[in-house]
């Protein structure tokens, strides 16, 4: 599996996104739902890569930078057909290794409190992160749990 910053212009990545958000809008109220679409994804706080084996595109991840010191998960999804073979594990370790190599302190998420989204909770909390709650913009909402994990120097 190779992991590479991507441009968002692969028909791969996009139809991976699309389901993406999909599934938030179907699983979460559109006030609650904070997935970014494409475009958003272009901003220049933001980093995006994928995992690709080959040309088949296995996942995503990015990174928005909140301040010097504080990034933010973004955009995090495996390939229905990738699940449950550690390409979640594998970007998870590829951005925590990145955010310490930008003197990140501390990454954030924001991830949906319904069952959905169980197996996403159980890898972050396999991975050290912790209960918090909202940063940067986010408020109190009964569809949302917030989760962060300071960056080891």
């Amino acid at each position: 599996m190779d992991i590479m910053i991507d441009d968002l212009q692969g028909s791969g990545v996009i139809e991976l996104l699309q389901a993406h958000l999909a599934d938030m809008y179907a699983t979460s109220p559109p006030e609650s739902v904070h997935a970014l679409d494409i475009e958003a994804l272009k901003h220049p706080s933001i980093t995006f890569w994928c995992a690709k084996q080959g040309d088949i595109v296995l996942g995503c991840v990015a990174i928005k930078q909140l301040t010097p010191t504080h990034g933010e998960i973004k955009s995090m999804r495996t390939a229905a057909m990738a699940r449950n073979q550690g390409v979640a594990s594998t970007l998870l370790l590829h951005i925590l290794d990145v955010a310490k190599s930008r003197g990140y302190q501390r990454l954030s998420l924001e991830t949906g409190s319904m069952d959905f989204f169980a197996s996403a909770r159980c890898l972050y909390e396999r991975h050290q992160f912790d209960y918090c709650g909202p940063f940067a913009n986010y408020e109190l909402d009964p569809n949302s749990l917030f989760m962060t994990r300071l960056i080891e120097r």
